[in-house]
C-alpha cells in the first residue's frame, strides 16, 4: 500500500474491461487523465458473464474494507448475450437472470458507502462478420446484444444508477463497423475514445458531491510543486496545474 490515499476508480467487468489498458484503451486513457488525482484500478476478467461476477462480488468489493471506491464502472452483458450452446457450457445467461444479476451487483455496490458512485456500461454493438472471421461462430449477434443493452439501461433507470448506452454511442460514427473494433468485439483506440468521452460527460453532468470529474479534483502535492514561467509574458504556472495538449481535449 502506498500513500497518500487518493480517490479510487474501479473498472469491473469482462474482456472489454480487462483489455482496457491495451492499445490506448479506455482504462489507460482514464488513468492518464486522472494521474495525480485518482487511482484507476483494473478488475477485468475475460470471458466472464454476470453470473461469474456475482461469485466474486464480496471478494472484489468487501463491505468491511477500510477504504471504499469513489467510483465503480461496471460492464457485463456481451458474453451473457451469447446464444446458448447445446452443452450448456458457454457464457450465455438468460435475459431475466442477467437483469437480476446486474440488479444484485448494483445493490451491493450501493451498500459500500454513501460516497461510492456507480456507472454501468451497456452492451456495445459488434462487427459480426469480423468477429466470425477471428473467433469462429461464437453465437454473438447485434440483435441479441441490443436486447441486453436495452435491459441494462431500463434496470439502471429503475435503480437510479448512471448508465452509458454504448450500443448507441459507438454507432454515432458512420464508420463504426470498421474503426471501433480490433477483432469485431474488442475496442480500438477510436472506440475507447468514445467510451472515455461518454464517461467524462456523465462525471461532469452528475450532481455528485464531491464531483469526480477530472477538472474538479485536486492535483496531489501541488503545494510543493515548482513554478515555471511560460509564454512571452513569462506567466508563472505551478507545474502540477500544467495541462498538456493531449489532456486538454478531454475538458
Amino acid at each position: 500500500m502506498v500513500g497518500p490515499t487518493r480517490p479510487q476508480f474501479v473498472l469491473f467487468g469482462s474482456s472489454i474491461v480487462q483489455f482496457s489498458f491495451v492499445q490506448e484503451g479506455w482504462g489507460a486513457l482514464l488513468a492518464d487523465i486522472y494521474s495525480r488525482k485518482a487511482d484507476v484500478v483494473l478488475r477485468g476478467y475475460s470471458g466472464w458473464n454476470s453470473r461469474c461476477a456475482l461469485q466474486v462480488l464480496d471478494q472484489v468489493f468487501p463491505k468491511n474494507a477500510d477504504e471504499q471506491p469513489s467510483l465503480v464502472i461496471v460492464y457485463f452483458g456481451g458474453n451473457d448475450s451469447m446464444e446458448p450452446h447445446p452443452s450448456g457450457l458457454n457464457a450465455h445467461v438468460p435475459l431475466p437472470e442477467y437483469v437480476e444479476n446486474m440488479r444484485k451487483i448494483a445493490i451491493h455496490l450501493k451498500s459500500l458507502s454513501d460516497k461510492t458512485r456507480i456507472i454501468f456500461l451497456s452492451c456495445p454493438p459488434i462487427n459480426e462478420a469480423r468477429a466470425i472471421e477471428v473467433f469462429g461462430p461464437l453465437g454473438r449477434s447485434n440483435e441479441l446484444g441490443r436486447k441486453y443493452s436495452e435491459a441494462c439501461i431500463e434496470l439502471c433507470k429503475e435503480l437510479d444508477v448512471k448508465v452509458i448506452d454504448l450500443w448507441t454511442a459507438l454507432q454515432q460514427r458512420d464508420d463504426w463497423l470498421t474503426t471501433c473494433f480490433t477483432d469485431g468485439i474488442h475496442l480500438t483506440s477510436e472506440g475507447s475514445e468514445i467510451v472515455v468521452k461518454e464517461i467524462l460527460k456523465v462525471l461532469k453532468e452528475a450532481d455528485w458531491e464531491p464531483s469526480l470529474h477530472w477538472g474538479s479534483l485536486a492535483n496531489e502535492f501541488s503545494e510543493i510543486s515548482p513554478i515555471i514561467f511560460m509564454g512571452p509574458n513569462k506567466t508563472p504556472i505551478n507545474t502540477s496545474e500544467l495541462a498538456l495538449y493531449w489532456q486538454t481535449q478531454w475538458d
